[in-house]
């Protein structure tokens, strides 16, 4: 690929932060023989299941790193590191023989039994999870196992250089510690050689030229040395970090809010070592619906499964793209508009490759996907007005309103029509409420109601809406929007939606005519009684 070097002054984020990658890489060049071009990481805690943090952190790497490639003409590759060789803390609620898992706490994750039976480990089992839904996402990655780094070497130079600095990286952890803590502190875990137990115990002695720790057993009394080297021992979490930042050379890597002081440790330990932190970027936590943060603890928010039932990935994605340094809801109501956000943006970049389009992230630069000419919401209406149980039902308006349109030519309108129906169901139906028009609202609807009865029946949306504009404007309300809003309430039972003369051309025009005459059946709301 070749190098652009404009695209530094294209406004978008993931542009931004290719450019202090690039940045990084002029002022520390690679070491002679090591790979060229940038190190990109994402890290993983295999005691769980991959869930929609996961998702988001992958993809906003992955923008990241192809925005880097368009820049500068350099390879980056995108390294996914399982922290599969920390030891298992607690039993996590969702799987299978609790009870044998309850006898290897403490041990690592890839020596413990696979409570599924399906795997050699319980770390090998979720390490295949996690590669099996970065897969269905088409992520381009390389799998890192920590197991396998350290049994295979791989970190051996860069625990030695710990061992040789360890009251140097003891000094930057210790002022965050209390008084417990702090006395018994070493950056390294030894794996016990008889429970196989990551220990966290006081290291008496770090002899890094005889490649040996040593330590004693709280519980039996007896000391043993441990190899620094090929798998004896881990380092602790914030050294962990640093450790493979140096070791492996790692250009980028993003984390979240909640670990900025974590980033800062590992970068002043990465330091110590003689290494240079990676460019970093911390994105903001979702909220639930409640502004509270989302945790895995106590399931509150969205998880991917639910969205993905509801929407297309696509979608989620572009939710994840906008704004990542600021907090937000991530609950059910925010999928219609970020799937019209995301269709919107599909539309253009089909018409004009613009960098500053997050479609042009998701799709890599381009995409000849002719997407929808329904939007989500609108479909979401029309599912409403029809109590619609399947999307056969939706294609019957779509066909009258598109004739050219098919499932086949095109794929999203039809798995969107799935998904609105979906959405319908369990969102929409039980919360629709209709409320009876105003005594101007009652004027303005019997006003359309003549109008659309002088319309063809074949009038364009753009048409139909026009005439909505005029009618608005002839009876007093206070904004147009007021307008509106009485058609989406009165007529659908919805807040807000589309341009509404959209959804009368897709409804047609005699489904609308019968909507209005309906509304005008309900009697309007009762005045409010002057107070005494």
């Amino acid at each position: 690929m070749n190098a652009d070097p404009s695209l530094r002054s294209v406004k978008a984020w993931p542009f931004e932060e290719a450019a202090k990658v690039a940045d990084r890489l002029a002022a520390n060049p690679k070491p002679e023989g090591a790979p060229g071009g940038a190190l990109f990481e994402t890290g993983y805690g295999p005691s769980g299941l991959p869930h929609i943090g996961t998702f988001g952190e992958v993809a906003r790497t992955t923008w990241v790193r192809r925005a880097f490639e368009r820049m500068t003409g350099l390879p980056a590759r995108l390294i996914a590191f399982s922290d599969d060789m920390d030891g298992l803390r607690k039993v996590p609620d969702n799987v299978p023989n609790k009870a044998m898992l309850a006898e290897h706490l403490g041990r690592p994750l890839t020596a413990i039994p696979d409570p599924f039976g399906t795997h050699p480990s319980f770390g090998a089992h979720n390490n295949a999870r996690l590669q099996a839904f970065l897969d269905t996402f088409g992520f381009e990655y390389e799998f890192a196992s920590s197991t396998d780094y350290y049994r295979g070497g791989r970190f051996d130079a860069a625990l030695l250089r710990m061992a040789e600095r360890h009251e140097a990286v003891r000094t930057v952890i210790l002022p965050t510690l209390g008084a417990e803590r702090k006395a018994t502190y070493s950056p390294f875990l030894p794996i016990h050689p008889e429970t196989g137990v990551v220990m966290q115990v006081p290291m008496e002695e770090v002899r890094p030229e005889d490649d040996l720790l040593v330590w004693t057993d709280p519980a039996t009394g007896r000391r043993h040395g441990t190899r620094i080297t090929g798998g004896g021992c881990k380092a602790q979490w914030k050294a962990d970090w640093a450790l493979r930042w140096f070791a492996l050379g790692v250009d980028y890597e993003m984390s979240g809010k909640d670990l900025i002081d974590s980033v800062k440790l590992s970068g002043q330990i990465c330091r110590v070592l003689g290494g240079t932190p990676p460019a970093s970027f911390t994105y903001e936590l979702f909220l639930d619906e409640n502004g509270q943060k989302i945790s895995k603890s106590k399931g509150n928010g969205l998880t991917i499964d639910e969205w993905l039932h509801y929407a297309p990935p696509e979608s989620l994605a572009h939710f994840m793209y906008h704004a990542p340094q600021r907090a937000k809801r991530l609950f059910f109501d925010a999928i219609p508009r970020a799937v019209d956000d995301y269709l919107g943006n599909l539309d253009k970049l089909r018409t004009q490759p613009d960098p500053a389009n997050p479609a042009f992230h998701i799709h890599n630069g381009s995409s000849n996907d002719p997407g929808s000419p329904i939007p989500f919401t609108m479909l979401l209406n029309l599912a409403s007005v029809i109590n619609a149980t399947g999307p056969e039902m939706l294609w019957g308006f779509i066909r009258r309103y598109a004739p050219d349109v098919t499932p086949e030519s095109h794929p999203i309108l039809d798995r969107l029509a799935g998904y609105a129906v979906a959405y319908y169901r369990d969102f929409v139906a039980p919360t629709r409420r209709y409320r009876a028009p105003t005594d101007l609202e009652r004027t303005a609807l019997a006003d359309l109601l003549q109008v659309l009865r002088s319309l063809p029946e074949d009038s364009t949306a753009e048409a139909i809406q026009d005439r909505l504009y005029e009618i608005g404007k002839r009876h007093p309300f206070a904004t147009l929007r007021d307008w509106f809003g009485c058609l989406y309430q009165v007529l659908l039972g919805a807040q807000e939606g589309p341009r509404f003369g959209g959804f009368v051309a897709l409804y047609g025009i005699p489904g609308t005519i019968g909507l209005i005459e309906t509304a005008l059946a309900r009697e309007s709301p009762a005045p409010e009684t002057p107070a005494a």
